[in-house]
């Protein structure tokens, strides 16, 4: 399972952590889709705070730079504040299934 991102074992659910490595590459990918869900969520979010004349905002370089740091930001803050839960139910999901 390449292109997983490395996660700190201590946030890991405890058993996940005292589960096999099968378990931890488990809750790692889903963790990853969780990530990846927040951070196109938050994409859209930003598109909508854009404001509706586009001139404004390509003459104001400080604003255009944040409203494209934004949706990475939020999502980061988001998945380390634990997340939205996805991650632990994709992974009970996938256990149940036996994957």
């Amino acid at each position: 399972m390449s292109g997983i991102s490395a996660i700190d074992q201590s946030l890991l659910p405890a058993d996940v952590r005292k589960g096999s490595s099968t378990d931890r590459k488990t809750y790692a990918a889903a963790l990853d889709f969780e990530r990846a869900l927040v951070g196109e969520l938050t994409k859209v979010m930003a598109e909508t705070a854009k404001p509706e004349d586009d001139d404004q905002q390509q003459q104001d370089p400080a604003a255009s730079m944040y409203q494209q740091q934004m949706p990475d930001q939020l999502a980061s803050a988001v998945m380390q504040g634990g997340g939205i839960g996805l991650a632990r139910s994709l992974y009970d999901s996938m256990k149940e299934g036996g994957q």
